[in-house]
């Protein structure tokens, strides 16, 4: 018979099994919203492009072409009107990093705080520039020889990285798509998934398989070739960022290698690209 003197048995003070349960629920809720919210972020960028890719490629292997016959243009021209085509290529610079800025603001209370906690800043500048461009070498020569050894196999369709007309902006535009694709998939693919994978208790293999795969999973649309050599580039920058939880020298990486092959590809000579395209 309880008591107003024995607390732990009226109806107003919970037991502790009731706790412990409210506790595990409260855990299981909140680990649901976390997996809802990595859903809809991917969903709005990366994967979104991963399910396009995919369709782009069972369309590429269900028609007469060879897929070694085939190219994917990057950077295209939206108008044969330069000022309306600059204007195009503003808006799709912009909006996709949208989801950027959503993915920081839901990983900390202020996009500062977000930004250090995967290390979006310039608080190593020098060094976060030279191990960019050290990571950029590294991944960027192998990935040329993938891709030549693609094309070889028939299993990598044509890129033609830089595919807009030559204008007074054409080379900023470049170097902005560069950036855009850095900080998109980087921040993302890398920095926010980690982030949250890691808080759902994810094993750090599983984190890396689950940001490599995701990352060549968008690439599937230039074919095998592509896709494999951005799981191997994904591996490479999810162990970097599990090692150093520092985003900012991948971003770098990833828009120096980008920047190169957009600004660089129209200075190769005509007879490489024929070598290179036909291997």
């Amino acid at each position: 018979m309880s008591t107003d003197d024995d607390p732990g048995t009226t109806a107003d003070q919970p037991t502790t099994s009731t706790q412990a349960l409210d506790g595990q629920l409260s855990m299981t809720t909140a680990r649901r919203r976390l997996g809802v919210e990595i859903a809809i972020v991917l969903g709005l960028s990366l994967a979104r492009s991963g399910f396009h890719a995919v369709i782009v490629l069972v369309d590429r292997l269900t028609v007469p072409t060879a897929l070694a016959d085939q190219t994917a243009t990057l950077n295209p021209s939206q108008s044969e009107r330069p000022w309306l085509d600059l204007l195009y290529q503003l808006y799709y610079l912009t909006f996709p990093l949208v989801p950027v800025a959503l993915a920081l603001y839901l990983l900390a209370p202020t996009m500062r705080k977000a930004a250090r906690r995967i290390g979006l800043d310039w608080s190593r500048p020098w060094r976060d520039l030279g191990v960019g461009v050290a990571l950029a070498a590294a991944i960027g020569v192998p990935g040329l020889g993938l891709y030549a050894l693609g094309r070889l196999a028939g299993i990598t369709v044509q890129v033609q990285p830089a595919g807009l007309d030559a204008t007074w902006w054409t080379i900023p535009v470049l170097l902005g798509s560069a950036l855009q694709a850095g900080l998109l998939e980087e921040v993302i693919a890398v920095g926010y998934l980690s982030e949250r994978l890691r808080d759902l208790r994810w094993s750090v293999p599983a984190i890396i398989a689950a940001s490599s795969l995701l990352r060549g999973s968008y690439h599937l649309y230039q074919g095998f070739g592509p896709f494999a050599g951005n799981v191997v580039m994904g591996v490479v920058f999810a162990l970097w960022y599990q090692r150093t939880r520092r985003v900012m020298p991948l971003v770098v990486a990833h828009t120096v290698m980008d920047a190169v092959v957009f600004v660089g590809y129209p200075l190769i000579p005509d007879a490489w690209l024929q070598t290179l395209h036909l291997m």
